[in-house]
């Protein structure tokens, strides 16, 4: 498979045991009280310290940058292996970006006396925020072209270290990010369905479109219901499958369905937000873009997993054929839904493309939606909420989230809950008018589309984070790329990527 084709481009990787040609250098140091001796312009960096009034021990938390007097910019970090890994991956972060900010040709990397897995985290957080995402500027941001990394034998031979892992989960990350960036009249239901199958085509992976027609035909009425607001026959709204299979023949692999919320854009319908609310809805769309990213990263990483994705497509429109209060619709799998907010429409998409998905009999379904305004209460920016059919895939979810750095809550689902949806006319409401607990509420919603299928709900209300989150500097963190793959390796038993 070619792993670049029509994702973004990322920094060419040299290893070197010569970085002086880089003007941005980020050194590496190991946890402690001093400055190692072997620190280039050592005095200097005392210097600083003293005059900042800072203890070398504190570059764990807070990097110290400045700028040397032979014209270059640098900076220190400590590493302390025993911190946790979004407290690690952060402090890279606040380390490389004022570097990158200046939009360098080539960084380099000096680690000195710290771990393989420290230098491997600072590549990954180099080359995700090596690229600028899409703007249209007249003067757009520069791309770092080049990631020098010193061969140190204090790090285990840097020169024959695989950096494939990090460099396919950065690959992901930003093509999840480009997507999501991309405003609504470049990245409308149809271009977006064009995209995939460019992707599709190029990197081998199947793919299968149910347009708004097939799909009405079919009895998806809740899919439809949201669709049909807008124009020619639900605006080129579709759900596509894309699948991925190992081509090593591999032991044990194992089915995998991954779903995504891909509302390309939420004017809320005839419940319709505000200005304040409505801005950045074009982002609604980022469930999607994660669960397309994390089939690209399984498939360039040869995960031992037969993966279908299932993304739904489609835009939340006003107009005199919009779904509205009180209608009754029929899901794909006979369900009746009483519709009493258009704007959850999320939860009506993702209904029938969940039904979609478990006819596969997956033995995993994970889904990624933007989907409730409560999780955001709940967590705000920095966590997202997971939902989990057992107490094992619960505690895998968390661990998952301690080793990616992205960090995730496990709510409750409990079945007494769903009383709130309870409906005299129809099988389940879609919702209150409450808004108490809604995403507890549309858990127990998109349940009732999966059955006994072993399940994750990922409420993604980290996919923007202001100023950055973890490893990711910019506010769009393509949040659940990387916690996926951690996932899928504990779930598939595979550490031999880790």
């Amino acid at each position: 498979m070619n792993s670049s084709a029509h994702f973004p481009a990322l920094p060419r990787l040299t290893v070197t045991s010569n970085s002086a040609k880089a003007a941005h250098t980020l050194y590496l140091l190991p946890a402690g009280k001093f400055l190692p001796d072997a620190l280039p312009e050592l005095e200097f960096w005392q210097k600083v310290l003293k005059r900042k009034a800072v203890k070398p021990a504190e570059l764990v938390k807070t990097p110290l940058v400045a700028d040397l007097p032979q014209g270059g910019r640098a900076a220190l970090v400590m590493i302390d292996p025993v911190s946790q890994r979004f407290d690690r991956l952060s402090a890279l972060r606040k380390a490389l970006m004022p570097l990158l900010e200046e939009s360098p040709e080539t960084l380099a990397l000096l680690p000195l006396d710290v771990s393989a897995e420290a230098v491997q985290d600072a590549v990954y957080v180099a080359l995700v925020n090596g690229v600028p995402l899409p703007a249209q500027k007249k003067k757009p941001a520069k791309a770092l072209k080049e990631l020098l990394v010193a061969d140190r034998r204090s790090v285990g031979n840097t020169a024959s270290a695989d950096f494939s892992l990090v460099q396919a989960l950065a690959r992901a990350n930003l093509l999840a990010r480009e997507l999501t960036a991309l405003p609504p009249n470049q990245l409308d239901p149809a271009h977006y369905r064009q995209r995939l199958r460019s992707l599709a085509k190029s990197n081998g992976w199947g793919i299968e479109e149910f347009d708004f027609r097939q799909l009405k035909k079919m009895g998806a009425g809740a899919f439809c219901a949201v669709a049909q607001g807008s124009d020619d026959n639900g605006g080129g709204a579709a759900i596509v499958r894309l699948s991925w299979r190992p081509k090593k023949k591999v032991h044990g692999v194992k089915p995998l369905a991954l779903v995504g919320k891909g509302i390309c854009y939420d004017t809320g319908g005839h419940n319709l937000k505000p200005a304040k609310y409505m801005a950045g809805m074009h982002e609604d769309m980022n469930g999607s873009a994660v669960a397309l990213a994390i089939l690209a990263a399984a498939a360039e990483l040869e995960l031992p997993v037969a993966i279908d994705c299932w993304l739904a497509i489609a835009k939340n429109h006003i107009s005199p054929a919009a779904y509205a209060q009180g209608d009754i619709v029929r899901a794909l799998n006979g369900t009746t839904i009483e519709v009493m907010h258009t704007d959850a429409e999320g939860r009506m998409v993702l209904a029938d493309t969940l039904a979609l998905a478990v006819k596969q009999k997956p033995q995993l379904l994970i889904d990624f939606a933007t989907l409730t305004g409560s999780m955001h209460t709940a967590l705000g920016q920095r966590y997202s909420g997971v939902f989990a059919s057992d107490a094992t895939l619960a505690a895998k979810a968390v661990a998952a989230g301690s080793a990616s750095g992205e960090r995730v809550c496990v709510f409750p689902q409990d079945a007494d809950y769903e009383a709130a949806l309870d409906s005299k006319v129809a099988d389940i409401k879609q919702c209150t008018l409450e808004g108490d607990a809604d995403h507890i509420l549309a858990t127990r919603f998109l349940g009732r589309f999966v059955g006994k299928t072993p399940w994750l709900h990922v409420d993604l209300s980290a996919a923007s984070c202001t100023g950055g989150l973890g490893a990711v500097g910019t506010d769009l963190t393509g949040f659940g790329v990387a916690w996926a793959i951690a996932l899928l390796q504990d779930w598939t038993g595979d550490v031999a990527l880790q």
